[in-house]
Parts: C-alpha cells; structure tokens; sequence
C-alpha cells in the first residue's frame, strides 16, 4: 500500500472510536482529511463536531456534519487527528499544517485523543521534522533568537498566517529527548502562543498504519 492508501485505512479505524450521540473533535491535515471522508458515513450517530481548523469545518460542512463552537459544548469524548512525527511514548510533532494551537486546545478539552498515522510517522526520537511554533508577529525576532539559544534553527513560514493571525517559526535542528520539558520551555517564551510539541497532552491511542494492517499502540 502506498501512504495514502496507509492513511485511508486507519482513518476507516479510528471511525470505531466515534461515540454516538456524543460531539467529535476533528483535527487537520491529510490524515484527518480521510478521517472526515470516512466519517460521513455516520454523520446522523453524532450532534456535531468541533474542528480544529477552518479547512476541517469547510470539509466536515461539505458533507453536512455540523460544525460547533467549542464554547458552546461542554464536552468532547474523543479528538481524531494526525501527527507529523509520533513515538512509541505517544508524543507528538504537530503543526506541519499550520493548525497547531486549535488542535492543542481542542486535545486539551477531549477526554480521550486517538491519533491516527502511517508508519513513517513513527519515530524514536522527536526533531527531524521541524517543529512549529506559532509566534505573535512583532515577537518573530525576538523568539526566533530565543528558539536558536535553545539549539533550533528557526525558519519562518513564508506566505503563512494561521487561523489566529499569527506567524510560525519551523524549527529545524532539534534533538528532542525531553519533548514535555522543551514544550514547556518554549511555551515560556514571551511572544510564543504555543509550539508543535504535544506531550505534557500526547496521544492515549495510536492507530498506525502499517503494509500488513492496522497497528495499536496504547499509552504506556
């Protein structure tokens, strides 16, 4: 199977954790794109979802899911969305899509985040994708300086503002042994709204897709 047939299967998988009756959260990028594809389907079991992006709520509208405010719901059971890089540990590089805070805060919210990928998602250690960082635009310099003290080399996103009106800093070189102290050290960065790194919140389930079927991880 090629990726994106890798990404359709576990994206069929993850509609099995949907719990009827109850609002789903819906993440972005090409993973979640299939997710919500597959989810059509079962667009009558579910009131709504909440969507992590404006791309997500266009594609969920376009196949008439109701898109809701997250303001307006009390409570999310399972949050659906991909990663850029992922560890057996279930943390995460997300962000390569631009979506990376929405995506935090609805993860924050749910009780139960199911990650679905492919295997070259898969990673020992964290840092070979760059990881994004969403900046306040009069910080870019001053956090892109603050990012390269911390060994990263920063890269702006050209052409690129995000859903908040805010810019991101890609930043290559990091070898991310502690992902959950280095989320919180960049966090700490006057000017930063949040970095790509989900792992004081990872992932509870994995699904990964893989040439012989679907992979489960657990968090350990």
């Amino acid at each position: 199977m090629n990726q994106d047939e890798l990404k359709r299967v576990v994206a069929r998988a993850a509609v099995t954790y949907v719990v009827p009756g109850s609002v789903l959260g819906v993440g972005t990028g090409s993973t979640a794109d299939y997710f919500i594809d597959e989810l059509a389907a079962f667009k009558g079991t579910i009131p709504g979802a909440v969507a992590s992006s404006q791309r997500s709520a266009e594609r969920l509208r376009k196949h008439g899911i109701s898109v809701l405010d997250l303001n307006d719901v009390d409570d999310i059971p399972v949050y659906v969305d991909g990663a850029d890089e992922i560890t057996d540990r279930l943390h995460m590089i997300k962000g390569g899509g631009g979506a990376l805070t929405r995506e935090k805060i609805v993860a924050a919210v749910a009780r139960r985040f199911v990650c679905i990928a492919d295997e070259s998602k898969l990673v020992p250690v964290l840092g070979s994708f760059p990881l994004p960082v969403e900046v306040v635009p009069m910080a870019r310099a001053y956090v892109a300086r603050e990012l390269s003290r911390l060994g990263g080399q920063p890269k702006l996103r050209e052409g690129f503002t995000t859903d908040n009106g805010n810019v991101i800093l890609d930043v290559s070189g990091l070898n991310i042994l502690d992902p959950a102290a280095l989320e919180m050290s960049i966090n700490n960065i006057a000017g930063v709204v949040t970095n790509g790194l989900f792992a004081q919140r990872g992932a509870d389930v994995l699904l990964l897709g893989t040439a012989s079927g679907v992979r489960t991880i657990t968090h350990p």
